[in-house]
């Protein structure tokens, strides 16, 4: 496991390893995801039972994909901490009755909350993937698996054309985000304060290429 040493304010230095980075991103990519197959479910008209399926594909589908492929038995299938976060968010977002809100509101809370999983699950994947020992090809491919595949199940399941394949740049910039951890873990630089600025600029990225309709060309 890799170790990684930050000086805080008081000159002093506190340690953050990998395994907090890749649980930190897991988590936020879940409860993102949850809220985002909510909202999908929601809007199809889905029943209480389609709604749960939804989220849970949406929010676990392509971590156990990435657990999968690396060779380990799935993390949610060994933890009961995913699946209580998507009943969590689930329950909060029928108590705040979230599905019946203004719909503006509702279109800026659901690129948001997919954008913010598709970030921290792209940076999930290549980590794991950067741990076992990719290639350069290896992370990058394994962040989009591991960002996409939970929207793709969904997709495929509702009978939609999966946003993987039209949205706005959405698998470009998890290929970006790939490439980005392994640059930095190539020069050693995996650590919270580079994570983090990865995480906020992808985020900004995605915001800007969807609101700005930026695609890449059709032939």
């Amino acid at each position: 496991m890799l170790i990684f040493l930050s000086k805080n304010v008081d000159g002093g230095f506190f340690m953050i390893n990998e395994t907090f980075l890749l649980d930190t991103a897991d988590f936020i990519g879940i409860a993102s995801f949850a809220l985002s197959g909510f909202y999908v479910a929601t809007k199809d008209r889905l029943d209480i039972l389609g709604i749960f399926i939804a989220s849970f594909l949406t929010a676990l589908g392509g971590g156990v994909v990435r657990d999968i492929i690396v060779q380990k038995v799935p993390f949610a299938f060994l933890h009961s901490y995913p699946s209580l976060i998507v009943v969590s968010v689930l329950i909060l977002s029928i108590f705040f009755k979230l599905h019946k809100s203004d719909k503006i509101l509702k279109s800026n809370l659901l690129v948001i909350s997919d954008s913010i999983g598709l970030i921290s699950f792209s940076i999930s994947g290549a980590l794991v993937a950067q741990n076992a020992g990719f290639s350069v090809f290896g992370i990058s491919l394994l962040a989009v698996i591991t960002a996409t595949g939970g929207g793709v199940m969904r997709d495929i399941l509702l009978n939609k054309i999966p946003l993987l394949l039209v949205s706005e740049l959405y698998g470009t910039i998890s290929i970006i985000v790939g490439f980005s951890i392994f640059v930095l873990g190539f020069y050693h630089m995996i650590n919270f304060f580079t994570i983090s600025s990865l995480f906020i600029l992808a985020f900004i990225f995605r915001l800007l290429s969807y609101y700005n309709k930026w695609h890449l060309p059709n032939l």
